[in-house]
């Protein structure tokens, strides 16, 4: 038996970006990130469940938001890389998807995940 959860969190936040190129990203500024965070395992833990939604919350809501990102993560705080940080934060998490605005998405997904990704929602 495989068991998944999702949730789907709005984290606001403000960083600014290191690039390469010339861009208002690199100036401070805010997003309300939507953030849906998947986990997954085939032994649910004693209490029946994946995971608690609320400790995902506590460790991925109740850390970033309302921070600065640039003070919070130890990297440039771009939506791909936020996105692994997610995955690497949360043992059971095998996909982070980060929408940092309208139409901009970013996923990252554990390719080492022991559960066979057809399987995963």
């Amino acid at each position: 038996m495989i068991y998944c959860i999702s949730k789907t969190m709005e984290i606001s936040a403000c960083h600014n970006l290191t690039l390469t190129y010339e861009s208002k990203c690199s100036r401070k500024h805010g997003h309300n990130w939507e953030v849906t965070v998947y986990c997954a395992t085939n032994r649910k833990n004693d209490d029946g469940m994946v995971i608690d939604f609320k400790h995902v919350k506590d460790r991925i809501h109740g850390y970033l938001d309302h921070g600065d990102l640039n003070e919070l993560l130890p990297f440039n705080p771009t939506a791909e890389n936020i996105a692994e940080w997610i995955v690497n934060e949360i043992d059971c998490c095998y996909k982070a998807v980060v929408k940092e605005s309208y139409g901009n998405v970013a996923m990252a997904i554990d390719d080492e995940f022991p559960i066979d990704p057809k399987f995963l929602m």
